[in-house]
């Protein structure tokens, strides 16, 4: 039997840390979630989003409803460590990074040794030309006439690194570096002072004061569509952005676009104004799309299903 996924909740939101839970759900599941962190390195910080992974509350119900994942509180699965078990992670991860230098310097020394073994053809053409260009430069160039008091340093033996100007750097000198790329394993799980509880129901976790949805007739209606469309067999985003609930789409999101925006009527007996239903008729069509009114009845537990399309338009 597979171990349940561990949704981390914090501020009454689920979220999703561990790569391989997010290709589960993604692949097996049909939940998509959103990612919420940042990738380090990159410019478009609002584009290329990384972990966590937020699930909306509605994934989170039927994930815990279904077995296949755990509520955890996770603000109070962190123990204060203990001075000795500080003492040994600190020295752990200290020693993990001396090896990690070792390594990149043992791969330097070898590729600054046989620096055509590490190159490729392209790279190693790209390499001639820029020589010949420097070659062609220093032979056009015209010599400089020596300035006596000029005011630029000059090297020290306390500054070796620094060179004269004008003087040519020997390019199969290696120069020391100081800074270093060390990967530091982040996972809370791998901590001695993690423990986490968990809470296998909705009911545990709701009484344990983590956990609140569904606690209206909306949130109920909400997560009673969800989880018709999702055992339909249909995938499920975000659609605020089209005047829905839910954007619905036939298969995996990175490969479909979407069919349906879905709205939510949490009663049989709810008022629905001509105008809404002309608005998301327009608004629909205007994307594509068809606007998907979804009534659901708190006694029976049934969803009913009407779309709507501007015919005639566009």
């Amino acid at each position: 039997m597979t171990q349940p996924i561990l949704l981390r909740v914090s501020n009454f939101k689920a979220y999703v840390w561990d790569v391989d839970d997010i290709n589960i759900l993604r692949s097996h599941h049909h939940i998509c979630g959103i990612l919420t962190g940042t990738l380090p390195h990159l410019s478009s910080q609002n584009i290329f989003l990384g972990l966590p992974l937020q699930l909306m509350p509605e994934e989170a119900v039927l994930l815990v409803e279904n077995g296949i994942a755990v509520l955890v509180d996770d603000p109070s699965a962190h123990y204060a460590p203990s001075p000795s078990t500080l003492r040994l992670w600190k020295e752990a991860r200290l020693n993990d990074a001396r090896q990690q230098i070792a390594l990149t310097e043992e791969k330097g020394s070898i590729e600054a040794s046989n620096p055509d073994r590490a190159m490729s053809e392209n790279a190693k053409r790209k390499r001639k030309e820029r020589e010949e260009r420097r070659a062609r430069a220093k032979t056009n160039a015209a010599p400089s006439a020596p300035v006596e008091d000029s005011p630029s340093p000059h090297p020290t033996s306390e500054n070796p690194s620094q060179a004269a100007i004008g003087e040519p750097l020997d390019s199969t000198v290696v120069m020391p570096s100081g800074s270093y790329t060390v990967n530091i394993p982040a996972s809370s799980s791998k901590l001695e002072w993690y423990a986490p509880h968990s809470n296998v129901s909705l009911t545990i976790a709701r009484e344990a004061g983590i956990w609140l949805h569904p606690s209206t007739l909306q949130e109920r209606a909400r997560c009673g569509v969800f989880r018709d469309l999702w055992e339909k067999g249909y995938y499920m985003g975000g659609g605020i952005k089209f005047g829905g609930e839910y954007l619905v789409y036939p298969g995996d999101p990175l490969r479909y676009h979407s069919h349906f925006v879905a709205s939510v009527i949490e009663a049989p007996d709810a008022a629905l104004r001509p105008m809404e239903i002309v608005a998301h008729g327009r608004l629909g069509t205007g994307t594509k799309k068809a606007h998907l009114l979804c009534e659901w009845n708190d006694e029976t537990q049934v969803v009913s299903y009407l779309s709507v399309e501007w015919a005639g338009f566009g």
